[in-house]
């Protein structure tokens, strides 16, 4: 299965909704079909009663998912005169993981997903760290960096290499790249991963598509045209429909395979990402589609 570990807090937009990358992540692979579980830390207040209840119904597996009375994160979302986020998140649940062991669930091969919050906030950030560098499948990482929130970027580049170092895919937006390489074009930044190790570099560029890079070159997928609501989860959506693509194609056990995938494969898998998220931005929130949304069947069956 997929398993997406950090954060799930309520984006205030302005009424409460779940949300958190690595959640949303979870949440999406799920609606396309494939087994997911969420690895995190959810509470036990009002918020996280509204968590745990859309992880259930949207199927999402939650034997990795541990309870605690610690508040629920808020993200306050607003829109205007841009899109922007602002943080409460002092001593919440988020923060408080205190275990990563993927027993409770079948022996696998499982792909490991992580990034956003849960990369770098309190005893998470190590417990998944630990986690990512035991694992034996697929390891992915989604940076979705939030400046506002990082008044530790020492910490933050600590994690953030922890997790490269095992990293296969990497998916980073040009303002990620920005942030983490300054002065760096994301195409620099993406041939620097692959010398690191990283298998596949995906880009995104919201409208203008997305880039594959991989050793044996790079694939540029166009943009999705869409009327959009807002871009909440977009990111994510595109990471899940990668994941889920591959996970479908019985390469979550193979790391190796993803450097022997041939430009059509990458086409192909990148396409159905970057349709699966434009989806999501024509609506409010975090609210990725379904496999039938997208005129296939369940990528797990």
């Amino acid at each position: 299965m997929i398993v997406s570990g950090g954060e799930a807090l309520v984006d205030l937009v302005p009424d409460p909704v779940p949300g958190g990358g690595p959640m949303n992540v979870a949440i999406a692979a799920s609606r396309l079909g494939v087994p997911s579980a969420f690895l995190g830390r959810v509470s036990t207040d009002a918020f996280g009663e509204q968590i745990w209840a859309h992880l259930v119904a949207n199927g999402v597996d939650l034997r990795l998912t541990e309870r605690g009375d610690e508040p629920t994160a808020r993200a306050i979302v607003e829109h205007t005169p841009k899109l922007r986020f602002r943080f409460e998140g002092e001593g919440t649940a988020d923060q408080a993981l205190t275990s990563a062991s993927l027993d409770a669930v079948a022996p696998g091969p499982h792909i490991l997903h992580g990034g956003t919050l849960g990369l770098f906030r309190g005893r998470t950030a190590e417990v998944l760290a630990d986690a990512a560098e035991r694992h034996d499948g697929i390891v992915s990482l989604d940076p979705n960096v939030r400046p506002q929130i990082i008044d530790d970027r020492d910490r933050w580049d600590h994690f953030h290499d922890r997790w490269v170092a095992r990293t296969h895919l990497y998916r980073g937006s040009d303002e990620d790249f920005d942030w983490i390489w300054p002065g760096e074009s994301a195409e620099s930044c993406a041939h620097a991963l692959l010398q690191r190790g990283v298998r596949a570099v995906m880009v995104t560029r919201g409208p203008e598509g997305a880039v594959v890079f991989t050793d044996a070159g790079e694939v540029r997928v166009p943009g999705v045209a869409v009327d959009v609501v807002d871009t909440v989860g977009a990111g994510d959506t595109f990471v899940a429909g990668v994941l889920s693509s591959l996970s479908a194609r019985g390469l979550a056990g193979r790391p190796d395979a993803l450097g022997a995938l041939s430009d059509h494969d990458w086409l192909e898998i990148a396409g159905f990402a970057a349709r699966a998220a434009a989806i999501t931005c024509s609506r409010p929130g975090a609210d990725p589609p379904t496999a039938a949304e997208l005129g296939v069947a369940p990528l797990g069956q």
